[in-house]
């Protein structure tokens, strides 16, 4: 079996068909499933969708319980938490939706951990990390794009001097480098390769 577009969350099962792995969607399972859009609703109050899977929170008043389901709780009800609570050896602790979220100093709230900025998050080569609200992404580097090759996706380098991206006197040549381009004057101009007299 294979797949010209490869299958980028999931197995090759016969000619260009995809079997995705769960919580991935769309013909090469590229695309992320918001399982808090299925019906039924995975979760009883709220839902937390989040890459390749997602996460249930209750209303204040209720607490999580190991199933998934939200149970009425007086004890949360008094500590008033955002996003629900749990109770261990008889303490009440406010809980967070996701491993990017911690509780702030008030101890009910949650706050984004933003995991670029303190290293928790690790992307491949040519790859940068950018943060979302409980979670963080990796995304190609600038001069850079995603493409299925040899079996995989890779960011691999935009030659800007073919694509015409660049920004090169008409006197000048360009010369492709990797993540990025140069331009020199040609023979008989002078100048920085964008402005060339």
């Amino acid at each position: 079996a294979t797949c010209g577009h490869g299958c980028k969350y999931g197995e090759c099962m016969g000619p260009n068909k995809c079997k995705c792995f769960p919580g991935f969607t769309g013909k090469t399972c590229n695309q992320d499933l918001n399982e808090c859009g299925l019906k039924p609703r995975p979760c009883e109050h709220r839902c937390m969708n989040t890459h390749g899977s997602y996460k249930c929170y209750c209303l204040n008043g209720y607490m999580l319980m190991p199933d998934g389901t939200c149970a009425s709780s007086r004890t949360c009800a008094m500590v008033n938490c955002q996003y629900g609570c749990e109770e261990v050896k008889g303490q009440v602790q406010c809980l967070c939706p996701s491993g990017g979220l911690q509780l702030g100093p008030n101890g009910r709230t949650c706050i984004d951990i933003d995991e670029c900025s303190t290293g928790k998050a690790v992307c491949s080569h040519n790859r940068r990390c950018v943060n979302t609200f409980g979670s963080f992404y990796c995304r190609c580097q600038l001069g850079y794009e995603l493409k299925y090759t040899s079996g995989r996706y890779n960011c691999v380098d935009v030659n800007e001097c073919v694509t015409n991206t660049h920004r090169c006197s008409l006197h000048a040549e360009c010369l492709n480098t990797q993540g990025s381009f140069q331009c020199r004057c040609k023979q008989g101009y002078r100048g920085n390769g964008f402005d060339c007299a």
